[in-house]
């Protein structure tokens, strides 16, 4: 399991970045009366007393996200139409001319509009029951391509404690791409899932009990168009778009929890303007000595240090099994920087060079890290 920090490198210096911010701050903060008017509200305003209120005021409904006071994201929608379409209102939006409506489905309900949550049984209390509770996604438009699962609240049976299977509890998803099962805790993190083509394949979102366990999920579904910048790259399970962040594998927990077996899948970041590569670090891990923040093949509870290389380099400190994957890495505080570069990393301490000391990874080749566990 791990949890590293990434940052963008900088391409460009501090007179360009300065230049780009100054053009971006005359973009005119009343973009939206041109969507609608086109340049010929500005003659029209010019004409009038400043001191004159407008006629009407435009107020978006429907089309934006609003937020409930028991942290659920909603729909706006027209006051009558949310007990129409099943949702639960929870509080005005829009400046009173909306309801913020939440959309909640369980146990083999069917997910017909926009952020969906899947919640379990006795939800916001946890559920010990066993079985299968699924849920159906359709399709709200042929041109979805994509969905997101935000993982708001997700707490069921860790994995067992020899081979690290999820054999007591599984999230299980069909009718898309190959998405891997996972267990145990996860709540705050994401997946992007491939929705194919067509309207008529819907994907079915699963979580499989057994034994007595206190669970707790809340998952939300959002769907995304083919066209749209929220999109995640091609064969992305995890996407993020900030010019810094925490990347971490599922079920991480430095106290109690534990590294998932059968996991293979990409974690993608995207590849900013004036941007030309990123630095990884190892998060802090106040809580154990040795540090439990990266360890990724090797005995967690004994020193291990770093394992670097594999496929063709059969070398003792190989990544044969086990390994996350970053494009050509090197130390960032190499001086003189070295011309040979690695492509996996594993053991106990994150580095680019096998060792016992925690470095700063730096990667010019790659913008994603892919995670294989067997």
């Amino acid at each position: 399991m791990f949890v590293i920090t990434f940052h963008l490198l900088v391409f460009y210096d501090l007179i360009v970045v300065i230049i780009l911010a100054t053009a971006s701050s005359k973009v005119e903060s009343s973009s939206w009366r041109d969507f609608f008017f086109g340049n010929g509200w500005k003659s029209f305003t010019s004409n009038r007393d400043a001191r004159i209120l407008p006629i009407f005021t435009l107020i978006p409904v429907g089309i934006t996200l609003c937020s409930a006071p028991s942290g659920e994201y909603g729909n706006c929608l027209p006051n009558k139409d949310c007990a129409l379409r099943g949702g639960i209102p929870a509080g005005p939006c829009a400046g009173g001319y909306g309801i913020c409506c939440v959309f909640l489905q369980t146990c083999g309900g069917v997910v017909r509009e926009n952020s969906t949550y899947f919640v379990n049984p006795n939800h916001p209390d946890t559920y010990d029951g066993t079985g299968s509770c699924q849920i159906t996604v359709q399709k709200l438009h042929p041109d979805i391509c994509q969905l997101r699962l935000d993982l708001d609240m997700f707490s069921i049976a860790q994995p067992e404690a020899t081979n690290h299977l999820c054999t007591q509890d599984q999230l299980l998803i069909s009718g898309s791409s190959p998405v891997p099962t996972i267990c145990g805790s996860s709540s705050g993190d994401h997946m992007y899932v491939d929705a194919g083509l067509g309207q008529s394949n819907p994907i079915v979102i699963s979580v499989i009990t057994s034994g007595t366990f206190p669970r707790i999920w809340r998952i939300r579904v959002t769907q995304i168009h083919c066209g749209s910048i929220n999109r995640a790259d091609q064969g992305c399970l995890q996407y993020y778009t900030s010019i810094s962040g925490r990347v971490k594998s599922f079920n991480f927990n430095t106290v109690s929890g534990r590294q998932l077996s059968n996991q293979d899948y990409s974690v993608c970041i995207r590849t900013e303007r004036n941007f030309c590569g990123i630095q990884y670090n190892a998060c802090p891990d106040l809580e154990n000595n040795p540090p439990r923040s990266f360890t990724i093949s090797g005995n967690s509870n004994e020193e291990v240090g770093t394992m670097v290389g594999g496929g063709t380099q059969m070398t003792e400190d190989a990544c044969i099994q086990d390994w996350l994957l970053i494009g050509c890495m090197r130390s960032a505080d190499r001086i003189p920087p070295i011309s040979a570069c690695e492509d996996r990393v594993c053991g106990g301490i994150f580095s680019a060079e096998i060792g016992m000391v925690q470095k700063t990874v730096q990667s010019r080749l790659s913008s994603c890290i892919h995670l294989h566990t067997h």
